[in-house]
C-alpha cells in the first residue's frame, strides 16, 4: 500500500493532460474502426461470431500478457519509450488491418495493434499515478477516461461520415485510422520524463511489496473479467436486432458519450467517497445493462441500454486504476497496473472465447448468464469493506 503524504494537488500537472490527448487521438484512430469490426469479420470477410469473439479475445489477451510484462519494465526503466513504443506499434497495427484480405490477417493486425497497447498501458497508468496524490488521483484517471473515451465519440462519426462519403465502404476507413495513431505517436515526445523510486534501486522481481488488500482485489476483478465479454458481441446483439451499420454506430456513439461525460465525475466521487462503492455501483449497473440486453425483444431498448452500459463503463475504468494505484508502494505501481491489467485482458479472453461459441443465434443465454453473475460479485465487494479499501495515511476515503 502507498505511505506518501504528499500535500494535496489542486491542479492536475501537465503530464496528465499530455498523456490524456495522445490517448484522445489513438482511441479516435481504434473507434474509427472498432464498429467496423462486426461487419467487416462476418459480413465482407464471411467469418461466423464465434471467429469475432476469438479475434477480441486473442488480441486482449495478447495485451494481457503484455500489460504484465511492461507493468514490470515501467518499474526499472524510463516509461516515456515504453509508451512511445506502444503507441507506434499500434500504429503498425492498424495499417496491417487495412490490408487485411481474410479473417487470419485480421487477427494478426489486431495481434499487433493489442501488443502495442499492452506495452504502453501500465507504463502511461503509471506516469499519471506518480503524478497525483490519493486526494486528486481518481479525478486524474476520470479525466484521462473522459479524454480517451471522446476519441471513441468522435472515431466512430468520422467512419460513419466517411462511410457514407465514400459509397458505404470499408476499405477507405481502414487506412484513415492511421492518421489519428500516427498523430499519437508524436505527442508522447511533449510528455515530460520524471524520475520514479524504481530507477534509484533496482530490484529483482519479486511480488513480495504488493499488500494483501491488494491481491484481493485482482481476485475479485479476475472473477468479473471472465463474465466480462468483449463489446463486439454486443454490437453484434445490435444487428440481431435489426440495426445496420449506421444504427450500430450510432448506439455505440451514445454508448462512448455516456462513458465520457459520467468519467470525470465518477473519479471525482471515488476521491470524495470510496472507490469500492463507485466500482460495485459499476458492477450493478453492468449487470442491469446486460439482463436488459439479453431480455430486450425490440431494438428500441438499445438506446436505453447502451448509455447505461457506458456507465457502467465510466464507474469502473478509471476509477479501478486508481483503486490499484492506491493500493500499491510507489516503487511497485507499475507492476501492480500490469497485473490489473493482464487479469482483466485475460478474463477477458476467456470470456470472449467461451461467449462467441455460445452466442448461438441472438445471444441471449451468454448475455443472461453473464448479467446474473456479475450481480452476485456486485453484492460480495459491497460487503467487503474492510478487506479492500486502502488503509493508512495514503488513503482519502
Amino acid at each position: 500500500m502507498a505511505t506518501e503524504a504528499a500535500p494535496q494537488r489542486e491542479r492536475l500537472s501537465r503530464n496528465v493532460y499530455v498523456v490524456s490527448l495522445v490517448s484522445f487521438f489513438q482511441d479516435t484512430a481504434s473507434e474509427i474502426l472498432y464498429p467496423v469490426l462486426p461487419f467487416f469479420v462476418t459480413g465482407v470477410l464471411g467469418a461466423p461470431p464465434a471467429v469475432l469473439g476469438l479475434i477480441e479475445g486473442l488480441a486482449d489477451g495478447t495485451a494481457s500478457v503484455m500489460k504484465a510484462a511492461s507493468g514490470r519494465l515501467a518499474d526499472l526503466r524510463h516509461r516515456r519509450p515504453l509508451v512511445a513504443g506502444g503507441y507506434g506499434i499500434s500504429a503498425l497495427g492498424k495499417a496491417l488491418l487495412a490490408l487485411a484480405g481474410a479473417w487470419p490477417m485480421v487477427l494478426a493486425a489486431r495481434f499487433t495493434d493489442r501488443v502495442g497497447k499492452g506495452l504502453r498501458g501500465p507504463p502511461r497508468d503509471a506516469i499519471i499515478a506518480d503524478e497525483t496524490t490519493p486526494t486528486n488521483r481518481g479525478r486524474a484517471f476520470g479525466f484521462h477516461r473522459a479524454a480517451d473515451t471522446a476519441g471513441a465519440v468522435v472515431g466512430p462519426l468520422i467512419g460513419l461520415a466517411l462511410y457514407e462519403l465514400v459509397g458505404q465502404e470499408f476499405g477507405p476507413l481502414l487506412w484513415i485510422a492511421v492518421i489519428p495513431a500516427t498523430i499519437s505517436v508524436a505527442l508522447v515526445f511533449l510528455v515530460r520524463e520524471r524520475p520514479h523510486p524504481g530507477l534509484s534501486h533496482r530490484r529483482a522481481w519479486s511480488l513480495d511489496g504488493l499488500p494483501r488488500r491488494y491481491w484481493r482485489l485482482i481476485a475479485v476483478v479476475g472473477l468479473f473479467a471472465l463474465v466480462n465479454f468483449p463489446d463486439t458481441l454486443l454490437l453484434l446483439r445490435a444487428t440481431d436486432l435489426g440495426y445496420d451499420f449506421a444504427g450500430v454506430v450510432a448506439l455505440y456513439v451514445l454508448y462512448n458519450l455516456a462513458y465520457a461525460v459520467l468519467s470525470y465525475p465518477a473519479g471525482v466521487v471515488s476521491d470524495r467517497r470510496s472507490r469500492r462503492v463507485v466500482f460495485a455501483a459499476g458492477l450493478a449497473v453492468f449487470a442491469v445493462a446486460y439482463l436488459g440486453f439479453g431480455l430486450a425483444d425490440s431494438s428500441a431498448w438499445l438506446w436505453l441500454l447502451f448509455p447505461l452500459y457506458g456507465g457502467y463503463t465510466a464507474l469502473t475504468d478509471g476509477v479501478s486504476r486508481a483503486w490499484v494505484a492506491d493500493l500499491a508502494p510507489p516503487d511497485n505501481r507499475g507492476t501492480a497496473l500490469g497485473i490489473h491489467a493482464a487479469v482483466t485482458g485475460i478474463g477477458l479472453l476467456v470470456a470472449g472465447v467461451w461467449a462467441g461459441l455460445a452466442w448461438g443465434g441472438n445471444g441471449r443465454v451468454p448475455l443472461l448468464v453473464s448479467g446474473a453473475a456479475t450481480a452476485g460479485i456486485a453484492i460480495v465487494i459491497f460487503a467487503s469493506r474492510s478487506r479492500l479499501e486502502p488503509v493508512g495515511p495514503a488513503t482519502a476515503h
